[in-house]
């Protein structure tokens, strides 16, 4: 299977800038079995939803991970916090290969080896210093630099548990009274982790889809859940994924594509599956996502739940209809 399979013309001018003023104020493209597309608003979920269902969401919380510091000649730098190694010290992503000492505040300092790596000193508490100087990880793909009004909107009304670099998209479009709407209807809500790494930004460099490698990303599931979502499929009703995220994880672990520990009733672990066209899904019947850009896997992943030919055709008439693509832009919903 060839990446440029999963190629087609995304203007640049569809890519979302900055979100709406309203959460849930975005289009919905519903997308059926058979190809057939309609045209809704986001509020028009929990019509597609029905009592004994569950909506399965990933509740992690992105961190202001990006960081702007000074070099002694008074050079700036910016490094993007990638994974933490050992305490106050930290992958990190940035240009070239500095190192030396980078300052960022009187009392927040790192030395950088190589650029790859950061070694913090710092007054307080690191994760503090983070919060107050750091600025939220917008993708590349949104060309301005993020602002203190990012750390509200490149958050989803779920966010819990502290640890990603990136948002889970998908679910940035709900809002009290969407979700008040669907609990009411006796839907299922229901959340686990995972937390999103540096591969949600790192590009398919080989020409095969199955050559890919994805980055090892961490997550935690209840086994309670797994329970719960064994009883509702036994019972006929349908699991919901919001986001490629939350597919990840549930089907890695359900795959046994992922290496977990269990502790007081939670599974911990790290997977790094990839979900393309061939994937016979064990858990996820339909699938709520934003419109990635060409050639990605989260492109992949949906295209393995509906097909590809299905998913490009509905992604070209999005593109004619002006839909607003990627992390602040449109939903859809493959039933």
């Amino acid at each position: 299977m060839k990446v440029s399979d999963f190629d087609f013309f995304l203007p640049e001018s569809l890519i979302a800038i900055r979100p709406l003023k309203k959460r849930d104020a975005s289009r919905l493209l519903v997308l059926h079995r058979d190809g057939s597309i309609e045209h809704k608003n986001f509020t028009d979920l929990p019509s597609y939803l029905n009592k004994g269902d569950m909506l399965l969401i990933n509740d992690t919380k992105v961190f202001p991970a990006r960081l702007t510091g000074y070099k002694k000649n008074g050079d700036k730098l910016e490094i993007l916090l990638v994974k933490e190694k050992e305490k106050d010290v930290w992958e990190i992503l940035s240009k070239g290969k500095f190192t030396g000492r980078l300052t960022f505040s009187d009392n927040f300092s790192a030395e950088i080896y190589q650029g790859k790596i950061a070694h913090f000193s710092y007054f307080g508490e690191l994760s503090e210093n983070i919060w107050k100087y750091g600025k939220m990880p917008l993708p590349p793909y949104i060309k301005r630099l993020p602002d203190d009004s990012d750390k509200e909107t490149y958050q989803s009304i779920f966010a819990k548990n502290i640890g990603s670099i990136a948002a889970p998209t998908a679910s940035l479009h709900f809002s009290e009274r969407v979700i008040d709407e669907i609990s009411s209807k006796g839907v299922i809500i229901r959340q686990l982790t995972l937390h999103i790494g540096i591969g949600t930004f790192k590009p398919i460099r080989t020409e095969n889809v199955e050559d890919h490698r994805m980055e090892s990303e961490y997550f935690e599931i209840n086994n309670e859940l797994l329970e719960e979502i064994k009883k509702t499929k036994s019972t006929g009703n349908k699991i919901v994924s919001v986001g490629t995220t939350t597919t990840r994880a549930i089907e890695g672990y359900f795959n046994n594509r992922c290496n977990i520990k269990s502790i007081n009733g939670k599974l911990f672990g790290i997977t790094d599956y990839f979900i393309y066209p061939g994937h016979t899904f064990k858990i996820i019947d339909s699938l709520i996502t934003n419109f990635h850009l060409p050639r990605s896997t989260p492109l992949m992943l949906a295209s393995a739940i509906i097909g590809r030919e299905k998913l490009i055709n509905a992604y070209k008439e999005a593109v004619e209809r002006r839909y607003r693509f990627l992390s602040y832009g449109d939903a859809m919903l493959i039933l």
